[in-house]
């Protein structure tokens, strides 16, 4: 176990760095050479580390790219979340979704139902709007300045006393979740509904879905978003590491 375990942190160093010598290799998993060049001459073998000079600094060779041609259809978004997205709604009790931007709508890709939102809505497949849910204000939040003025430069529809049409405010609160990482809508889609989002970066980065919290107002009080939030962005940062994304 321990020899695979450190083959395994092998090719992660050269994922990594790209490119690495024996010392730094042994330095870093704090082995002896000796021990990472027999690392690396099982790992030449089934062509996942190449040398291009004998002896040379090692990188990641033709196998990886197998591999990852094996698990790359598996990997899709809401094939990766779901588990996450199920027990995120068991801790919090609400009910979860993942969307994603299309077009200049967030559309619903997953729900999980928490067990005080049996009777909740099913969100799968719909079109909701961005500038009036927590979603939508994830994915607006990190579009394209040109999506972003484009949703922005036509008139948006209220939907509750607490819906934010105008212009500057919404870009102020835009800003406001880059800063913070998350995003709130309070009764602001429907009355008394509350939701809560974080971003689900992918490689890059790139802020690929949202992930979102939504429950009635008399239970996902306002006092309990902070705490919600953590819990979200630390599902959203599991359902990103599923999907391959290496930490920043």
């Amino acid at each position: 176990m321990q020899s695979v375990d450190r083959a395994a942190r092998v090719l992660e160093i050269l994922a990594r760095d790209g490119a690495s010598s024996t010392g730094e290799i042994a330095r870093e998993l704090d082995v002896h050479a000796s021990t990472v060049t027999r690392l690396l001459a099982a790992l030449e073998a089934h062509e996942l580390v190449e040398r291009p000079e004998p002896g040379g600094r090692a990188r990641l060779g033709v196998g990886v790219l197998r591999l990852a041609g094996a698990v790359a259809v598996p990997l899709d978004l809401t094939g990766q979340a779901g588990p996450v997205c199920e027990e995120l709604a068991r801790r919090v009790g609400e009910t979860v979704n993942v969307a994603e931007l299309r077009e200049d709508a967030a559309v619903n890709l997953y729900q999980a139902q928490g067990p005080s939102s049996v009777a909740m809505h099913n969100w799968v497949g719909d079109r909701t709007v961005l500038h009036a849910t927590s979603s939508g204000k994830v994915l607006l939040a990190h579009a394209s300045p040109a999506q972003r003025e484009r949703v922005l430069s036509h008139s948006l529809e209220r939907f509750t006393e607490r819906t934010v049409t105008a212009r500057s405010p919404l870009l102020r609160e835009l800003e406001q979740v880059r800063e913070q990482g998350y995003a709130i809508a309070v009764e602001e889609f429907e009355e008394g509904l509350n939701a809560l989002a974080v971003p689900i970066h992918g490689e890059g980065g790139r802020v690929i879905a949202a992930l979102s919290v939504a429950g009635p107002a008399y239970r996902l009080r306002a006092e309990r978003l902070p705490a919600t939030a953590r819990l979200l962005v630390e599902a959203a940062a599991e359902i990103s590491r599923r999907l391959g994304v290496r930490p920043s």
